[in-house]
């Protein structure tokens, strides 16, 4: 696997190194020794599918509170999305900042989210399927949600119509009105 550190500390874009024959290919999706090697968390207690149905689709901007913050590694199996990471750590000198990815089936990139993170991501295509593992399980009490739209963020999405977001995402506070 490559890991390339993206411009916000601890967030690695990471790409599969493909063994090519008559048949297609493998490669390792994950491999705890080369996360180790890169300082990376290594244990997963949760793995999620999302099937987005529609292009436009728009998922997030979730993350879970301390105690119960997350890593998320995430990988589009099928179809595309733009996945978007966005660093909340008070202390960090990229505080507010994103980074933003093309993941899809056929590029097969993965994107490693660090805790302290928002994650959220739009379907490029229909009928995606996002696959992602989670260091944390879902804590209900300590899920929160940034505005998808959030001024002082400013995600330059894809313009794409219609814009499918769920209710509690449309509802979502903008980050300087989240209680901590």
């Amino acid at each position: 696997m490559k890991f390339t550190e993206t411009n916000l500390k601890g967030g690695f874009v990471i790409e599969l190194e493909e063994r090519r024959d008559e048949r297609g290919f493998f490669a390792r999706a994950f491999c705890q020794d080369e996360f180790a090697a890169h300082g990376l968390k290594t244990e997963f207690v949760q793995c999620n599918l999302s099937h987005n149905i529609k292009r436009g689709t728009l998922r997030g901007l979730h993350f879970q509170l301390k105690p119960h913050e997350e890593v998320k590694f995430v990988r589009c199996v099928r179809g595309g999305i733009l996945d978007v990471m966005i660093d909340l750590r008070p202390d960090s000198p990229t505080k507010l900042k994103y980074f933003a990815a093309e993941l899809t089936g056929e590029n097969n990139k993965a994107l490693y989210i660090p805790e302290g993170f928002a994650h959220g991501y739009m379907a490029l295509q229909d009928d995606s399927l996002v696959y992602y593992q989670v260091s944390e399980r879902y804590t209900p009490g300590a899920e929160r949600t940034v505005r998808y739209d959030d001024p002082d963020i400013n995600i330059n999405w894809p313009d794409i119509k219609p814009l499918i977001v769920s209710a509690k995402d449309q509802a979502a506070p903008f980050y300087r009105d989240i209680k901590f």
